[in-house]
């Protein structure tokens, strides 16, 4: 925000901001029972794809952005796992979760082409 980064120009950077805010809009339609359970675990792990992209991308060695990189992917299926047990239990019925599903998907693409580059 106060930094101007070089992270701040990913397409990877942006999307993930989008994948915070978009399950913090989700979670406030969970029962508040959840509070403490689903609504949190789903906004932390969001919040982890994001600062991890941002930390991974200043580090100087690939193996390094690459750690950061799986586990911000990590947290990416942690959303969608927690998501899948949301609609079984009829958590989703009352929101619109399609923008939230290509977000995810897109995001979790980009991490891994990535991962998948600084392999080789």
């Amino acid at each position: 925000m106060f930094l101007q980064l070089n992270h701040q120009k990913l397409d990877l950077y942006s999307f993930s901001k989008t994948l915070v805010a978009e399950c913090y809009k989700l979670t406030t339609s969970l029962p508040a029972h959840e509070k403490f359970g689903m609504i949190s675990q789903i906004r932390r792990a969001a919040l982890s794809v994001h600062l991890n992209i941002a930390e991974g991308a200043s580090r100087k060695s690939a193996a390094e952005r690459n750690r950061f990189y799986e586990v911000a992917r990590g947290s990416v299926i942690e959303i969608d796992a927690a998501l899948d047990v949301a609609k079984e239990i009829n958590y989703l019925d009352n929101y619109k979760i399609d923008h939230l599903g290509e977000v995810i998907v897109r995001t979790f693409k980009i991490l891994t082409g990535l991962i998948n580059s600084k392999a080789d």
